[in-house]
């Protein structure tokens, strides 16, 4: 997403015991990586560390240092946007890892791409803009004609060179098989001219310059050739008989093998129906019986593994005898084969003192022959059980040597091998055996003789299916033994140990060629990765990284498992993974190939730079053909070349190819057997020339402008791809520039097997063609493509191509020149071309160049020069609308659900998308949080983008909604003003455009509503800012909804919703207590004072016996059935006096009382007026007088679900302990308010909770409220001392004397105690809910309300038992978001709310448990603020871990509000966090007390 910044910053999320090593990060230089603590961590002290150098000071021993934390929040204890954060300034693989108490507890490592330069101006080359090209070095000549050579390369568009290595080639002349790893080929060097590794060098750094070339190379560590010369000083460096003697068994049979191959081919064995030359599969089933019966059993290879059971048996009686006790023992286990480490035969030993124990002390009467007998006997038993395993590794064995043999000389995709001699043996050898042939058993004997043993070293080669993080020779290994290795008979297996430390000489050799390699070159391919031991390759890539920082280095992995690959990747730092386009089996799988290697999908949604670290794909190295890989030619057709490397050449990724393909050779250039050179350049466009190569050479012209567009397309930004299977052989791809919106579309008519001619379907193309960037196709598209290839001659000098394959091609085609295709514009559909393809055979490409219409792009340009204007803060209309509108207005703009936007009376209502469903907030909220989630996966498919691609509609709504209202008009003009230039925009880019404009006006929007906040808001973390956008969504003006209206003609009031959406408008939308518990967190703390002092107002103009509303109905209509809301309202004045400078002039406030009395009806205007301070007064006096009263209209036109004594409200005042107390078994008149629905159930008109009596935070509440008022008067901001209690004389009780009785009888009343004798005591050390309840039980019930009362009256409690109280309610009342409202110990508890439950169970029926165990979230924030101020009062460490506790709790509400379409704090979850569907999904008082427990971390957190 466009910003002012242009900082990439992209964010991972750290949790506990989270190991990342196969998850794969990659970066770009000079972006930064921020990390931020999950869930998991948010409660600890963590500390983290790298390995990237820092940016100031040292890298500790052990090569990290530690990460500084940051936190931008003004409250410094609330860590919720705490990070880590620095640049990635050095290329290369790095690691991190994170502790907790010095103990590690996650890590991983991420990869910085390096920075790749070319030409004298030293020009970036991006990865994605690589076009590497393959040679193998040995078949260039000498040095003095590789200029020649090589420009075939340049001139075919290539600008990466590959070069196989520059070595000394072992015996074989293969080209990954090294002689000497620091001397050069002596085969580049002719006469005097010596070529030296600085003339390689110079040259180079020439061709980087001059040729804009790069040059890369393979470092090949895995093996040396077995000729090597430095390996005979040297020969620990292999897996040899001396340092591996366990592959002496492995070398018997290898051996064995050899001279059964010198028996075949001599004709020895045709007695045995075995030929000299093997053709059929019975020629086969001959050899392995003669295997199986003779070669084999002969050799008897399981006595390596056997012991010798005389010799024991004999050691046996010795140890018997030198025994030194006869005393009875039963050994803890048994005896076993313990492995010969030498490896001779019957050399294999078992543990003499177990054997005693086991035969001979555990007898009851010990008798040596007796033991004796039982030790041979067991000890013939082990031989027979290995004999068996090892019988079974020899049959492995068997079977794969004749599936070799199979494969190598019947198999039609084979070599087809027809001789059999010493020369071409059955089965390649396993083992370098440099001495003269013998028999297997002088073979043998050589083992036994030092110098001969340490000469005999393992080839290397690789096991398909192993585990390549292990290393296939090492022990126990059965590889060679079980003949499960691809073999390369010209190189051995390296043996490098686990250290330097453990072969010095041969690390000290690889680390400098190596180095010597990183020095010359820009970059290096791992050769044989997956068999290279990993620990090998980090130590040689680090020495390379430091000689040469941008190193670029790819490599094959044929791992099968992308978790394997990605470890690779991380520990390695490999910037590409070499992908094969020759694997793909037909068109449609190699367009899914190019589809799949990079880029994106074409109209995008932009990404803002600061965003969620996402897990990679390794970048690739996609080739057409690989020098590994068979010919095109081969595998397909002749024609099919060109069209197979244009797709490849589309790839948004690097792409490479194997020299030789370009130029139609018909078969594989192999790295071991050919020897001829490669033909040099030459400008000629004579083809039968095939000793040379020109443009007119193969389709040499043709990759040119392949690969230039290639490498334009990824310098200048056509990053998002599309693929279009056309038909199973013509597939279109378009590369997109998100920018421009310039493409290039390329079709390609594909040959995999059929070279029919055909007519192809004509294509539809969405914007307007500029020109044929290029076409091509075969010159005759009847050409006979087999003859040609079958016909094909070899040259004896040079590798040579088909000469009698051509195209014709050309670039930069008027469009009415084409030679393919004819372009037909509709008058209609002036933004669509169709493409007619008049001659397109197989074998065909045509490459388009295509821009959006003129006005379009007009259009594009005005939408993107707006967003820039928005996110830089230079759209000056925009900023003064959006200065202009109040937090009402924003309440309009950003949110109102479906309902309050329906009760405005101008049929609007939530979006709804087909396919999809409806928005949850009608404003630019509810399509930001969809647009959210889409942008995050870049889901193009998803309903919403598709109503978008479809119609304006949803821009439309948007616009028109805001045009309903006075003062949001300016801004819908606005949004209808941009959005006409996105409805004239090709429709597959409206979705993207639209949200660029969505959500930088959104952003912009959001900010208006946090500046005007207080800075606890509008510099806090983004948990408080999102919270406090509650404020904003929950307090609204709706119509019909509001506070009262003091007389007829004044405007609606705004007034607080208590959830949405099932509380958002009419009678339910208002409640009393709602209002006064969200008042605080919602209002006072966001600093919206005159809002919340118009609500206590609005309030007290309702008052009726001495009550606020329990549901406010605009004043009109209240119902008076709650005895808290009072308190808690009287809770908020005290408040807003408090927070306010002005406060304590609310208390003189006039108040228009619309009830004159009781008994009377709504008067408006008032015809009454009294002080606030009046009103307060009424209400604490009408407590100590006794309240009661039936209410007005009762019966089921007012409560349908009442019983009739239910209706009589109760409430009063204990004058013995001061205690406010009220309502009846009938009735429930506090937040836990459920009445049961359920006639089925027999629970209709009976109140789930009714906690009558004096419930605790009511007490409490009472508490804070006369201590307060008693504080004020002595202050003379309050006027009266007291209240009148009634009596025969009339007597005053003083707000001191009321607030000394409460204080008193408290912890008494209340508290439960170990010494409580009440046989109705379920917990101990808890306070009880209730004090004096109608069901006695129900006072001792372990609820969440005790808190409350411990947050607004702290004084009552001794700390001792509230700490003992609170950690009790943590264990047992704490859900991941709320608190259970029942013990889940105590036999009502039901922890999960289904309101449509229509069963006949009391417990649950119609929702009867809604306070019964389900987990309300606000009284979570009372929770936390008790037990932060407790942990304050018992000591420092506890308040350290008290404040780390709150921390981690508060981070799943920081994420679900993040991830909340709602954007808040649902009113309730079922039980242990789950959704609950009848739960409002945002609650107003849910969002208040969690920003209240926020804001009170900066108090209790010093």
């Amino acid at each position: 997403m466009p910003s002012g910044s242009n900082k990439q910053v992209r964010v991972l999320v750290l949790n506990d015991q989270q190991y990342g090593d196969s998850t794969l990060y990659r970066f770009k230089k000079n972006w930064f990586i921020r990390f931020v603590l999950g869930p998991s961590l948010c409660s600890q002290q963590v500390n983290i560390f790298c390995n990237q150098p820092p940016h100031i000071g040292k890298l500790r021993k052990d090569g990290f240092h530690l990460l500084e934390w940051k936190n931008s929040s003004i409250n410094k204890h609330d860590r919720s946007d705490a990070h880590a954060e620095y640049e990635v300034i050095v290329p290369g693989t790095f690691q991190y890892y994170f502790e907790v108490n010095s103990v590690k507890r996650g890590g991983g490592f991420y990869i910085v791409d390096p920075v790749l330069t070319v030409g004298s101006d030293q020009r970036h080359l991006p990865l994605d803009s690589i076009c590497m090209h393959t040679v193998l070095t040995k078949l260039l000549g000498p040095f003095k004609s590789w200029s020649q050579r090589l420009q075939v390369s340049r001139e075919s568009g290539y600008n990466v060179l590959h070069f196989t290595p520059m070595q000394e080639l072992g015996i074989s002349n293969s080209s990954y098989s090294i002689s000497d790893q620091l001397k050069l080929n002596p085969n580049f060097s002719s006469g005097d001219d010596i070529v030296t590794w600085d003339i390689v060098s110079k040259f180079v750094r020439e061709m980087q310059v001059d040729w804009c070339m790069l040059s890369v190379t393979d470092v090949v560590w895995n093996h040396t050739a077995k000729n090597s010369e430095w390996l005979k000083q040297h020969p620990e460096c292999a897996f040899n008989l001396k340092n591996c003697p366990y592959l002496r068994p492995a070398y018997v049979l290898d051996r064995a093998l050899y001279y059964l191959a010198v028996d075949v081919g001599s004709g020895a064995l045709v007695s045995e129906n075995i030929p000299g030359m093997l053709s059929s599969e019975k020629d086969l089933e001959a050899i392995e019986l003669y295997l199986k019966t003779k070669v084999v059993p002969d050799l008897k290879i399981w006595e390596f593994y056997q012991v010798n059971i005389k010799q024991a048996i004999s050691l046996f009686g010795l140890k018997v005898e030198n025994s030194c006790t006869d005393s009875k023992q039963s050994p803890a286990q048994n005896v076993l084969i313990i492995q010969d480490s030498e490896f001779k035969r019957f050399g294999c030993i078992v543990d003499m003192d177990l054997a005693v124990k086991q035969f001979y002390l555990s007898m009851d009467e010990p008798c040596m022959d007796a033991a004796k007998k039982n030790f041979e006997s067991t000890l013939m038993w082990l031989n027979h059980m290995k004999r068996s395993e090892i019988q079974d590794d020899l049959n492995s064995a068997i079977k794969n040597v004749i599936s070799t043999i199979r494969y190598e000389r019947l198999d039609k995709s084979g070599p087809k091998k027809v001789e059999v001699s010493k020369n071409s043996p059955l089965v390649t050898e396993y083992f370098y055996h440099p001495f003269s042939d013998a028999s297997v058993e002088d073979d043998e004997k050589s083992l036994f003789f030092t110098e001969k043993a340490s000469s005999i070293m393992a080839h290397n080669g690789w096991v398909m299916g192993d585990n390549p993080l292990k290393n296939f020779a090492e022990y126990p290994t059965k590889t060679y033994l079980r003949r499960e290795l691809i073999s390369w008979g010209d190189s051995v297996k390296l043996n490098y140990g686990k250290s330097p430390e453990d072969c010095h000489p041969l690390w000290k050799r690889m680390k400098e060629y190596t180095e010597m390699t990183a020095k010359i070159f820009h970059g290096i391919r791992i050769d044989n990765c997956h068999s290279t031991p990993i620990h090998v390759a980090e130590y040689m890539l680090k020495a390379a990284r430091k000689i040469n920082p941008n190193l670029y280095v790819f490599a094959e992995l044929f791992t099968g498992d992308e978790g394997i690959d990605n470890l690779f990747v991380n520990k390695l730092g490999i910037n590409s993974l070499i992908r094969e386009g020759l694997t793909a089996g037909d068109s449609h799988e190699l367009g899914r190939l190019v589809y799949k290697y990079g880029g994106e999908p074409v109209a995008s949604f932009v990404q803002p730079n600061i965003r969620p670290l996402a897990p990679s794909v390794a970048h690739a190295l996609f080739y057409d053909v690989t020098h590994d890989n068979e010919s095109d030619i081969q595998k397909r057709s002749v024609i099919n070349p060109l069209p197979f490397s244009a797709l490849v050449s589309m790839a948004c990724c690097a792409i490479g190819s194997n020299r030789g393909h370009d130029e139609l050779v018909p078969h594989h250039i192999h790295v071991v057997n050919e020897k001829r050179c490669y033909a040099p350049w030459k400008s000629t466009s004579d083809k039968t020339n095939t000793n040379v190569i020109s443009s007119a050479s193969g389709f040499i012209k043709e990759r040119m402008v392949l690969n230039q567009i290639h490498q334009a397309a990824a310098i200048t930004g056509y990053n998002q791809v599309f693929v279009n299977q056309r038909d199973a052989d013509v597939v279109a791809v378009t590369r997109h520039n998100p920018v421009t919106h310039h493409s290039y579309i390329l079709v390609a008519h594909t040959a995999f097997s059929n070279t029919t001619n055909r007519k192809v379907q004509p294509m539809v193309i969405e914007g307007q063609i500029e020109s044929i960037a290029f076409e091509a196709k075969p010159c005759n598209a009847d050409v006979d493509c087999v003859s040609i290839v079958e016909n094909f001659l070899h040259d004896r000098d040079v590798v040579n191509g088909l000469s009698k394959m051509n195209w014709y091609s050309d670039t930069d085609v008027e469009l009415c020149s084409s030679a393919c295709s004819k372009i037909l514009k509709n008058d209609s559909t002036p933004d669509k071309q169709t493409i007619i393809f008049t001659d397109f055979p197989p074998g065909s490409v045509i490459m388009f160049r295509v821009k959006l219409v003129q006005d379009a792009e007009h259009h594009a340009s005005k939408v993107r020069k707006k967003v820039k204007e928005i996110v830089t803060n230079n759209e000056n209309v925009l900023s003064s609308i959006i200065s202009s509108l109040d937090l009402y207005d924003l309440n309009r703009v950003l949110f109102r659900s479906d309902p309050e936007e329906r009760s405005d009376g101008f049929g609007v209502a939530a979006y709804d998308f087909p396919g999809w469903g409806p928005v949850k907030y009608c404003g630019l909220q509810g399509i930001a949080s969809v647009f959210d989630k889409i942008r995050a996966t870049n889901d193009l498919g998803h309903p919403v983008c598709q109503n978008l691609r479809d119609g304006n509609w949803l821009m439309d709504y948007i616009a028109s909604r805001l045009e309903n209202f006075q003062k949001t008009t300016k801004l819908g003009d606005w949004f209808k003003s941009v959005f006409e230039h996105i409805s004239r925009l090709p429709r597959y880019l409206v979705p993207t455009y639209f949200d660029m404009v969505l959500f930088a006006v959104y952003l912009k929007i959001l900010n208006a509503c946090w500046s005007r906040m207080t800075p606890f808001v509008l510099q806090g973390s983004s948990f408080v800012r999102t919270l406090a956008l509650g404020s904003v969504a929950m307090h609204g003006v709706v119509k019909d909804s509001g506070l009262p209206k003091i007389t007829d003609s004044c405007n609606e009031f705004a007034s607080l919703a208590a959830g949405l959406p099932h509380f958002a408008t009419g009678i339910m939308r208002c409640w009393g207590r709602d209002t006064f518990i969200a008042l605080r967190g919602l209002l006072l703390i966001p600093g919206r004072y005159e809002d919340a002092k118009r609500l206590v107002l609005g309030f007290a103009s309702c008052v009726r016996h001495g009550l606020i509303p329990n549901l406010l109905g605009e004043g009109k209509i209240c119902r008076y059935n709650c005895r808290d809301a009072v308190w808690w309202w009287l809770q908020c004045i005290q408040d807003i006096c408090k927070s306010c400078d002005d406060g304590y002039e609310l208390l003189q406030c006039s108040v228009g009382r619309i009830y004159s009395s009781d008994d009377t009806g709504p008067d408006i205007p008032p015809k009454r007026y009294q002080t606030l301070c009046d009103v307060i007064q009424e209400c604490m006096q009408r407590h100590v007088e006794g309240i009661k009263f039936r209410e007005r209209g009762a019966g089921r036109s007012l409560d349908e679900n009442m019983s009739d004594a239910g209706f009589v409200v109760e409430a009063g005042v204990d004058l013995e302990t001061g205690f406010v107390y009220g309502g009846s078994e009938f009735n429930c008149g506090t937040w836990m308010d459920k009445m049961g629905e359920s006639d089925k159930a027999g629970t209709k008109g009976v109140p789930a909770t009714p906690r009558d009596g004096s419930a605790v935070e009511l007490v409490g509440l009472c508490k804070s409220t006369v201590d307060w008022l008693c504080r004020a008067n002595n202050s003379a901001k309050y006027p009266y001392d007291g209240v009148f209690v009634p009596g025969c004389t009339v007597t005053k009780l003083s707000w001191r004397d009321w607030n000394r009785k409460i204080q008193d009888h408290f912890e008494s009343k209340f508290y439960v105690s170990e010494t409580d004798t009440n046989p109705l005591v379920h917990k101990r050390y808890i306070y009880k809910d209730s004090f004096g309840a109608t069901h006695p039980w129900c006072d001792y019930q372990l609820r969440p309300n005790f808190p409350i009362a411990m947050v607004v009256a702290p004084e009552l409690f001794s700390t001792e038992r509230a700490w003992d109280a609170l950690c009790i309610a943590r264990d047992k009342l704490l859900g991941p978001l709320g608190m259970k409202t029942l013990d889940g110990d105590d036999m009502m508890y039901r922890g999960d709310y289904d309101n449509s439950n229509d069963s006949g169970d009391a417990a649950i029926a119609r929702g009867f448990n809604y306070h019964r165990g389900p987990e309300w979230v606000w009284p979570a924030g009372y929770f936390l603020r008790a037990l932060m101020h407790f942990a304050n009062q018992v000591g420092p460490e506890t308040q350290k871990q008290t404040m780390n506790f709150v921390r981690g709790y508060l981070s799943a509400h920081h994420l679900h509000v993040e991830n909340s379409e709602w954007k808040g704090l649902p009113e309730l979850t079922n039980s242990n966090g789950a959704h609950c569907r009848d739960s409002c999904e945002i609650q107003a008082w849910s969002n208040a007390t969690i920003i209240e427990a926020l804001y009170d971390m900066e108090k209790y957190g010093a």
